[in-house]
């Protein structure tokens, strides 16, 4: 653990570096503005930077970009729900429950700033506990079977179908993205699979263009449809401070939001979305005055907010130490170190420690910033919601066309995202959720390997893959998540028609 610690300081003094610094404020700011701009979204963003990073030629710097982009947008989601009671992530949906009504109150300053430090505070403890975690679950992961790994990624691949409101459409989002990872070139067979002759696709389609496609060409057709909306009004900020009655109201929600918040982002699929609802159930049942709730509750604040932080950090542990991501972001950042040649999962804290323990220094330094940047400024940020959309989104557009263009150097790219684009406005249309086609475009193939190396194995046999305590549990796990929702169904129907049947009008003449 010692040497866990000075490994980690080596990292921080890394990020420190300029040129880190510079990609970690570059990240942390541009996380910001899509984080207060509705409807765009971290994932959206490490898309179009994708051919960026990779022309950076060094991954360090790479993901230290991206972590900025994914801390920034989780703190600045927040801002125009506790200003103007509008999300600007999935994530700060909680926020609006008190965070907007201490806005009406003219508490706006103090919302501001508890919702700062309470991302402060989630992220740091969280970048600090992978500290402790990743050795010993890199000691355990090291001895894992191609079957344990198999199960593991099923696990993952599972609980992503959760991601949406319903089964059925997470459940078809991911056969959509485990459809497409099968293009290109078998990883052991050597067979071509639906590249229909067209060269570019024998390697399978590029994540870049996945990402760009989905998400980019999606989100700008739909903010364009809305451009009648007009721009938010923002509110008045006042001044940015807390009484010491919040302060102490606010400090253990802090620490509770932040350990609730890592544990919930270590399990693939969670992240910090479902870490803010369950971190304001928990404060309001151990509030002291839980009718304050909805009402303008600091505890209600300050918990979310650190739980959302420290949800995104914890995603970080399954990408770093398994080689497996937690949500959309993480899985566009496994694609970029996987572009840049590095072989991830147990063997990359073995062999690029420097990269690793980098990564988790720069996530520190990329937090701290957040922290400063945004607190002070955050009338700035606000006032980009002022941006006429009729510049906004064309300009979004045609920096994702020269990204795309930019990959290979061909117009059919072009046509491959505009093809993803059709499927990923038709998702958005149709409620259906784009994070866990992008996990099955990134699991897969991987997926994929593993059920081969498994065969190999046990020579053909399917025992193979209950051949271990662990496979048998992460299997059963994964079967467990897929059926539950469709154990509840039939409760949820006989419900629906007690209600019908209490609710139900009697007829004319009908009573005694």
């Amino acid at each position: 653990m010692i040497d866990d610690l000075g490994q980690m300081l080596a990292g921080l003094t890394t990020a420190l570096l300029p040129i880190y610094l510079l990609y970690a404020l570059a990240g942390a700011a541009l996380g910001t503005i899509v984080g207060v701009l509705p409807g765009l979204g971290p994932t959206m963003t490490m898309a179009m930077l994708l051919p960026v990073a990779f022309s950076l030629g060094d991954p360090l710097g790479a993901i230290i970009l991206f972590g900025g982009v994914f801390y920034g947008s989780m703190y600045a989601g927040s801002i125009t729900s506790i200003l103007l009671g509008l999300p600007g992530e999935s994530s700060g949906i909680v926020s609006v429950f008190d965070g907007h009504q201490m806005t009406l109150r003219g508490r706006a300053g103090a919302a501001l700033l508890s919702n700062g430090v309470g991302s402060f505070v989630g992220g740091l403890l969280a970048t600090t506990a992978i500290v402790f975690v990743a050795r010993p679950i890199v000691d355990v992961a090291v001895q894992l079977s191609p079957a344990d790994y198999f199960a593991l990624i099923a696990f993952a691949l599972a609980t992503t179908t959760l991601m949406g409101d319903r089964l059925w459409p997470g459940l078809f989002a991911l056969t959509v993205g485990l459809a497409l990872g099968t293009i290109g070139t078998h990883s052991i067979s050597g067979d071509e699979r639906f590249v229909f002759g067209i060269a570019e696709l024998r390697s399978g389609i590029d994540l870049s263009l996945v990402a760009i496609g989905l998400y980019a060409v999606s989100v700008v057709v739909l903010n364009l449809a809305n451009l009648g909306a007009g721009p938010a009004k923002p509110a008045v900020i006042g001044k940015l401070y807390m009484t010491r009655q919040e302060w102490r109201r606010s400090v253990p929600p802090y620490l509770r939001g932040s350990v609730l918040g890592f544990v919930v982002g270590v399990l693939p699929g969670l992240g910090g979305t479902v870490a803010t609802f369950l971190s304001y159930n928990l404060e309001r049942r151990l509030a002291k005055h839980p009718e304050e709730f909805g009402r303008g509750s600091i505890e209600g604040l300050a918990g979310p907010s650190a739980a959302d932080n420290a949800g995104s950090g914890g995603s970080f542990v399954p990408l770093l130490t398994l080689g497996i991501p937690g949500s959309a972001a993480t899985a566009l950042m496994l694609g970029a170190l996987q572009g840049f040649g590095v072989q991830t999962g147990p063997l990359m804290l073995q062999n690029n420690p420097e990269l690793v323990w980098g990564v988790i220094g720069g996530l520190l330094v990329a937090n701290a910033m957040l922290l400063v940047l945004n607190v002070p400024l955050v009338g700035i940020w606000v006032k980009l919601l002022e941006i006429p959309g009729a510049i906004l989104y064309p300009l979004i557009i045609v920096i994702s066309t020269v990204g795309a263009y930019s990959i290979g150097r061909t117009p059919v790219l072009l046509f491959v995202v505009l093809g993803l684009g059709v499927i990923g406005l038709t998702f958005r249309l149709l409620g259906i959720p784009l994070a866990p086609a992008v996990m099955g475009i990134v699991l897969g193939p991987l997926l994929e390997q593993e059920w081969a190396r498994t065969l190999v194995i046990s020579r053909g046999s399917y025992e193979g893959f209950v051949s271990t305590p662990l496979s048998v549990v992460m299997l059963s796990l994964a079967v467990l998540v897929l059926l539950l929702p469709l154990a509840q169904w039939p409760i949820q129907l006989l419900r629906r028609r007690h209600a019908r049947t209490v609710t139900a009008p009697t007829a004319p003449g009908g009573g005694s």
